[in-house]
């Protein structure tokens, strides 16, 4: 953070720029992985009970979580996820990895965060292009890989787990997908999957949602007055890098 506030990210040597070397010191100002490393980075230190039910509420554009405290609370980034079973898909698809993982266990709940910044949404995923005859796009994969690792298919198991809550969030520059509101409609993400009707139930009618950077900073600043002096200082800093990342 504090390297691209003060114009010292460097830039590519000669021959990292003709391709005949990668350069893993260059901090790329397009990256999102290195927004997601800055925020999530910040976030894992902040107390979860005054941003994290603002966040997930705000997404889904309805009160489902209440300040808690949250047992078990992870925050993982870049999580690879169990490869999808290929009797269900007409195409060979390789793991998918989720940008950001939040889980907490009072109740279950899985949260998968889906990061763009200098690019948009694919319409396209590794070894899909749509010629199945389903969307191929980064949310609906998003969202089935996410229903399927937390329990919401019928599947022939040995023994029957509850599943967990699950909630998928497109987190970009500026808010207004048009699929978010697409899948947000049951019938309309049923059919976006392959056999879909394996679907027992969906987590809730609202599990699909978006937030922009900015609400992130807004909220955080909303709650400033509830964190400790040190957590004021990181969500200072924070909210300056999110305003210096979309001017």
């Amino acid at each position: 953070m504090l390297t691209e506030l003060n114009g010292k990210s460097g830039c590519l040597c000669e021959p990292a720029r003709k391709g005949e070397l990668r350069c893993p010191l260059n901090v790329r100002p397009t990256s999102e992985d290195v927004v997601t490393g800055e925020i999530f980075g910040v976030l894992k230190v902040l107390n979860p009970r005054w941003w994290l039910p603002d966040l997930l509420n705000t997404a889904l554009g309805a009160e489902r979580f209440r300040r808690q405290i949250f047992r078990d609370l992870r925050i993982e980034l870049w999580q690879k996820q169990r490869t999808y079973p290929r009797q269900h898909l007409k195409w060979d698809e390789g793991q998918t990895e989720v940008d950001v993982v939040i889980t907490w266990e009072n109740p279950a709940t899985t949260v998968f965060i889906e990061m763009k910044y200098g690019s948009p949404l694919s319409s396209k995923t590794a070894n899909n292009n749509g010629s199945g005859g389903f969307p191929s796009d980064q949310l609906i994969r998003n969202a089935r890989i996410g229903l399927r690792e937390n329990g919401w298919f019928e599947e022939d198991l040995l023994f029957e787990t509850p599943p967990r809550d699950f909630v998928l969030i497109l987190l970009t520059p500026s808010t207004g997908n048009p699929l978010v509101q697409e899948y947000r409609d049951p019938d309309r993400l049923r059919a976006a999957i392959p056999h879909g009707e394996r679907l027992k139930r969906l987590p809730c009618p609202l599990f699909i949602g978006e937030l922009s950077y900015r609400h992130v900073r807004d909220l955080l600043q909303q709650q400033r007055r509830w964190f400790t002096l040190p957590e004021r200082k990181l969500v200072d800093g924070l909210s300056e890098y999110i305003d210096f990342k979309l001017n």
